[in-house]
């Protein structure tokens, strides 16, 4: 215990505090944002609040999408093996929970706990990893991403195809065997499980007195606390001799087989582990829109999504890929179409003046019709010239970038900072 307080066991928790100080901030930022975003949507800055931050049902996407980017960042930046085939993972998580919930899974009802549910699609996908990566570690490089890639687009074309599945399988599958929300919490003890999704979550008054949560806001919480669970521990496999492991054989192949290290078996073992993850989160994914298709489940796009927040964020970080798809999906949400929440051009269609509106900018253009014609439907277009800028000029990502700037992980560099700057 020596490490915890200059040898004294009483402030062990001191140290531990200081070494999970980001995590810390980042974990309150979180959950402080309902509360900031409702006060601030109530303010006099309400119209630019609501076009500029993203909505909370965006961050309930966020989390479970950007968990499932974490776990293709586990195998994909730690092992340096880029699985295009990981939508096979997430989708197959999405469809147990959706086929257990409407009683088509052995042994499985609409009774059953989401808490199992949750657990069962993650042994799933993991079994589902073991068996595509036993295959595709036999190749390396390119090869391995190409059969990744073929092994999703057979599952992808079989569950399109597939009518067990639902009476128009390429529709995907909805909720039906029940009405109530899925439950996240301690199965059996009403008092410790909440129910999530938009229509059928749970809603809370009077929490501490003057606390009122909305569905979509007990979703964010309850699936951010999973999300949590899962993260930290994929980031303590990653700080375990398995993990560096991992990073040895990113960095040279060669030298850890050389080494002693059976390479084989490390890359099947954390492709089980992402798959596992990955499973979780299209099981949270289902949770809370209650319903998947094979093109949001399947559908080799979806990997390509995780990979560019991936890259967004900062490839080969574990954390990164959530802060990319947080900006990612920031930024389409600003850059939306009208009808698809806040976002700039909902806003300047309101505030802008008429007369400004009808001022004709070059050959007969309006200040409307350009602002339609630039900003109407093409907020994937400015995302993807804002990946090509990343990637020239931001090739680290978001996270790797302020790693290289802190000379170290921001769990390390942010407590040293603080300290010198108390110590004066």
């Amino acid at each position: 215990m020596e490490r915890y307080g200059g040898g004294t066991e009483a402030a062990w928790y001191r140290q531990y505090a200081e070494d999970h100080l980001v995590h810390l901030v980042v974990v309150l930022a979180f959950a402080l944002y309902p509360g900031v975003y409702a006060l601030l949507a109530d303010s006099g800055l309400s119209t630019e609040v609501v076009a500029v931050l993203p909505r909370i049902e965006t961050l309930v996407v966020v989390l479970f999408f950007g968990l499932f980017a974490m776990s293709f960042d586990f195998i994909s930046g730690y092992t340096g093996y880029l699985s295009f085939g990981h939508a096979a993972f997430y989708g197959t998580g999405a469809y147990v929970v959706a086929l257990g919930a409407n009683g088509k899974l052995p042994a499985l009802g609409p009774e059953t706990p989401f808490m199992l549910l949750l657990v069962l699609a993650g042994v799933a996908a993991a079994v589902l990893a073991l068996a595509i990566g036993s295959v595709s570690f036999r190749l390396s490089g390119v090869y391995f991403a190409m059969i990744t890639l073929g092994f999703s687009q057979v599952l992808y074309v079989f569950v399109r195809d597939w009518d067990f599945v639902s009476s128009a399988p390429r529709d995907g599958v909805a909720v039906t065997g029940t009405l109530e929300g899925f439950r996240i919490g301690v199965p059996g003890v009403d008092g410790l499980n909440v129910a999530i999704g938009q229509l059928t979550g749970d809603s809370i008054e009077g929490l501490f007195g003057f606390i009122n949560l909305s569905p979509t806001e007990v979703s964010f919480y309850a699936i951010g606390a999973v999300v949590l669970v899962c993260y930290l521990a994929m980031q303590r496999l990653v700080h375990s001799p398995f993990g560096r492991t991992l990073i040895a054989i990113r960095e040279n192949e060669e030298r850890a087989r050389a080494i002693g290290y059976n390479t084989y078996a490390y890359k099947l073992g954390a492709f089980v582990a992402s798959g596992f993850f990955a499973g979780i989160a299209g099981a949270l994914f289902v949770g809370f829109r209650r319903s998947v298709t094979p093109e949001n489940g399947f559908y080799f796009l979806v990997a390509g999504d995780a990979l560019l927040v991936s890259i967004i964020g900062g490839f080969g970080t574990l954390a990164g890929p959530l802060y990319g798809e947080l900006f990612d999906a920031s930024v389409r949400e600003f850059l939306s179409k009208e009808g698809g929440g806040g976002g700039l051009l909902p806003y300047l269609r309101a505030n802008v003046g008429d007369a400004t509106l009808a001022t004709e900018l070059y050959n007969g253009l309006t200040v409307a019709e350009a602002i339609d014609t630039f900003l109407n439907g093409h907020a994937a277009l400015y995302v993807g010239l804002l990946f090509v800028l990343f990637v020239l000029y931001v090739p680290n990502g978001l996270l790797g970038t302020a790693r290289d700037r802190m000379d170290g992980t921001l769990a390390k560099a942010v407590p040293r900072r603080v300290r010198r700057w108390f110590d004066g």
